[in-house]
């Protein structure tokens, strides 16, 4: 069984490549995804059902979704989930500085111009509800000219 999430990229904080570019991070990618990641995430909002399927993977990862609509919430429950293996990204403490861990599902991403493996990435501790964090081994915006808005997908197989 596959899912397909389709949304808009968007800009984020800009602060991903801080922990992107830990080494102890690095190496949970590189075994995630066959090498490093870029030090950064694409961002990417999504709405209606493809943000009831988000909802569904992040209580999988047990992300709490009470900020996310009761009708949402609702129906993310019968959404099967099952079939997708979550990866562990596990967290540490460097210098007295706590790094989170979050949960990943390998993932290819698509846009009009092509496809690469990823990674949809759920941070443990998050602010987005309705925005799913994306890695891969190259920087997406940059490998498919992406500019905020523009239309891609994330398929989980």
């Amino acid at each position: 069984m596959a899912m397909e999430l389709s949304g808009k990229v968007s800009s984020g904080l800009g602060r991903a490549h801080v922990f992107m570019a830990q080494p102890h991070y690095q190496e949970q990618f590189r075994a995630l995804l066959g090498k490093t990641a870029w030090p950064g995430t694409l961002n990417v909002t999504v709405h209606g059902t493809d943000l009831i399927n988000y909802i569904a993977l992040r209580k999988k990862s047990g992300i709490d979704t009470l900020d996310a609509s009761t009708e949402d919430r609702d129906a993310a429950v019968n959404v099967a989930v099952e079939s997708f293996e979550a990866h562990r990204i596990r967290g540490f403490l460097r210098d007295g500085v706590s790094f989170g861990g979050a949960t990943a599902f390998k993932a290819e991403f698509k846009t009009q111009s092509g496809t690469i493996p990823c990674a949809l990435l759920i941070p443990d501790l998050t602010r987005h509800i309705d925005v799913v964090e994306v890695i891969a081994g190259a920087c997406l915006r940059e490998k498919f000219n992406l500019e905020d808005d523009a239309l891609v997908q994330i398929k989980l197989d």
